[in-house]
């Protein structure tokens, strides 16, 4: 359409006008920043052959980061997929770094997964139409022309030669034995000579999938093998990792022998790596740290401590002595001395799963953040200088999963965990546990030559070790919902008392104002509007099976989050609706009450939106919209501070025109 009028040339002036003020606006509040804690899972590793200093890394959340600085420090580069997505294998073509492959299957389902490719490198990404839908445990790149790609899938393997355009199938089709692939290794000298570890042992074929042959001979029968590499200098040289250990074939795989020297504790081997430089350094990643041989496989050492789960392993090419893992739960890890030595290397790589946020309650710059999944690495992390730089805090919880975490009015840390409840003074240096359940049991017996009775008390003592998924700390009583019920304590958690509530025990939430108390499982709520002496069911819809938490605007007003979406009640838990008017319809993951600013906030996981209710959930207004799915958010300065899945705590920018201290615009 052509416009030629002034009227319509102004209209237009004025459009673009208002689009570039508006986009300057955008940029000028900036993206919510990632504050951390540093680390967490990461998946998989690949060096640029021109500059090495340029490193990708993939995690199992779909999300890629990058490094310009030899794995130092990390940018998010894109996100590949859903949050499902495993990224497992990254190939950087040595030809041109521009073009970048990366191959995901998705924890959710056998028939999700792509190939993903990116020929701007990584500004732009597309999917491999022929390679859509399949569950892709495996890629690899031929060493002598990168436009030949081989990918294992859960239904066999595949072969490109144009970049990735088309693809043929190598294995038979429908084949019982040549399936579920979980590695795959190409013949450096002969593109048409290929290894399939699948998850019962392995398979070659020297023919481009015309025949195929079992080598397992020398393998202990049920091996998943899940990782094989062919010695870049001798291809008769094979090694081969299976749940069973290390395997060596000095035949092309015809025969292989077990390799001694690796404990059977560390015998599942999840990734092999040869040195690019030094073909008689062979790297074996196993759940139980990394060893290394320097004689192709003879004698081998572990070179890290046994906690580390190691993933994937990087040798810088110019120097052996720098080696990169991905690893569970200590994200990346790297050593300069031929890996004798190792340090954590996460600067800008936060990839944790925060389950809890709290500000301190005598300094807003102190925040603390429980994370899960994480073992020894995990536990609780705080900072004092509002996210810049965080430190682990966690002797005391033995590598517990922190759920639930709220403050004391004296500063203690009160943290739930997998295993009960534990304390942490303020300045202290090791948490306690808190968990003496006390039971009263009570007599009555007549009285010797008297008709009274007499009434005897006595005390039975059991510890609390259900897991505690969240926490409430009133001035005169504390709440925990438990798996096993929800318990009480009247002396700040020195002692406990509760159980089952109607026949329930697994509450995941626990909430009170004034006399009004709601405690939810997954699929029911009870309200009890008497200081928890008796309960009532509140009605919910039959198809609410997931609940995330609760919250309480007044003693009438209470806000359901679930899967299902957020559910009112404004009679105290008599009757409720589907609050749907402002909100998503489903996919809350969090309500909780900001009794500074007197609204309900709500998040999601399917948006980074914050929403807000100031008429007890009646209607919902769309707040700052953060980019990243959320939790749970909390208000910490006069900003939005946001919990996310699985990119750690991220921070509303200070110059954001909704800020989480503005008030709200007309309900009506």
């Amino acid at each position: 359409m052509h416009f030629t009028g002034k009227r319509n040339v102004l209209r237009t002036s004025l459009l673009l006008l208002a689009v570039s003020l508006l986009s300057t606006a955008l940029l000028a509040s900036g993206p919510w920043q990632v504050l951390g804690p540093d680390g967490g899972d990461a998946r998989s590793l690949a060096y640029d052959a021109h500059n090495p200093d340029h490193i990708l890394l993939g995690t199992s959340t779909g999300q890629m980061f990058t490094s310009n600085d030899g794995g130092r420090t990390w940018l998010r580069l894109a996100r590949l997929g859903g949050d499902e997505y495993v990224l497992d294998h990254i190939s950087i073509d040595p030809q041109d770094s521009n073009r970048i492959y990366v191959s995901a299957w998705s924890s959710s389902g056998q028939q999700i997964g792509e190939i993903f490719r990116t020929r701007d490198g990584g500004r732009n990404w597309d999917t491999l139409p022929a390679m859509h839908g399949k569950s892709i445990r495996a890629m690899a790149m031929y060493k002598g022309d990168s436009n030949v790609l081989v990918a294992g899938a859960l239904d066999g393997v595949f072969r490109s030669k144009d970049g990735g355009d088309t693809w043929e199938r190598l294995s038979p089709a429908n084949s019982v034995d040549i399936k579920n692939i979980e590695s795959i290794a190409v013949d450096p000298k002969d593109p048409n000579t290929v290894y399939a570890g699948t998850w019962h042992l392995a398979w070659k074929t020297s023919d481009a999938g015309a025949n195929w042959q079992h080598i397992n001979k020398g393998m202990i029968d049920d091996s998943d093998v899940f990782s094989v590499i062919v010695d870049h200098d001798n291809p008769s040289v094979v090694f081969a990792s299976a749940c069973s250990g290390i395997y060596k074939s000095e035949t092309a795989g015809n025969l292989f022998s077990k390799i001694q020297g690796i404990p059977f504790t560390a015998r599942r081997t999840r990734v092999l790596k040869q040195d690019p430089t030094n073909e008689k350094i062979v790297y074996a990643g196993t759940t139980e740290g990394l060893w290394k041989t320097t004689d192709l496989g003879k004698v081998w050492k572990r070179v890290s401590s046994p906690e580390v789960v190691v993933n994937d392993v990087l040798v810088d090419p110019r120097d052996s002595n720098h080696v990169l893992l991905a690893t569970d739960r200590s994200g990346v890890m790297a050593s300069l001395d031929g890996a004798s030595t190792w340090t954590t290397s996460n600067h800008g790589y936060a990839h944790r799963y925060v389950s809890a946020l709290l500000a301190d309650n005598k300094d807003g710059g102190t925040l603390y953040v429980g994370v899960v999944n994480d073992r020894e690495y995990g536990g609780l992390f705080y900072s004092h200088d509002a996210g810049q730089h965080w430190f682990q805090k966690a002797e005391g919880l033995g590598g517990k999963d922190v759920f639930a975490l709220k403050q004391a009015p004296s500063g203690m840390l009160i943290a739930g965990t997998n295993h009960g409840v534990y304390s942490l003074e303020r300045n202290a240096s090791e948490w306690h546990p808190m968990n003496v359940v006390v039971v009263e049991h009570t007599v009555k017996t007549p009285a010797k030559g008297t008709r009274k009775a007499v009434t005897k008390t006595t005390l039975e003592k059991s510890k609390l070790d259900a897991r505690v998924n969240d926490l409430e700390l009133g001035s005169g009583r504390w709440l925990a919902a438990t798996t096993a019920g929800i318990y009480s304590s009247a002396d700040q958690g020195k002692t406990w008392k509760g159980g089952q509530i109607l026949g329930q025990t697994d509450f995941v939430s626990v909430r009170a104002e004034g006399s009004t108390l709601v405690a939810a499982t997954r699929s029911t709520a009870l309200v009890s509007n008497d200081n928890g002496a008796t309960w009532k069911q509140a009605g919910l819809p039959s198809y609410v099976v997931s609940i995330r938490g609760a919250a309480i605007a007044s003693d009438s007003q209470i806000v359901i989050a679930a899967r299902e979406g957020a559910f009112r009640s404004s009679d105290g838990g008599a009757t409720w609706e589907h609050a749907v008017n402002g909100l998503p319809s489903k996919d809350i993951t969090s309500v909780s009450f900001d009794s500074t600013h007197k609204r309900l906030l709500a998040t999601s996981d399917a948006t980074g939106v914050i929403f807000e209710s100031r008429d007890g959930g009646r209607s919902w207004q769309r707040g700052p919209d953060s980019g990243f799915p959320l939790r749970r958010v909390s208000v910490i300065g006069g900003r939005f501070v946001g919990a996310t899945p699985f990119d750690g705590v991220i921070l509303q920018p200070e110059n954001e025109s909704i800020s989480a201290a503005a008030e709200a615009g007309s309900t009506e």
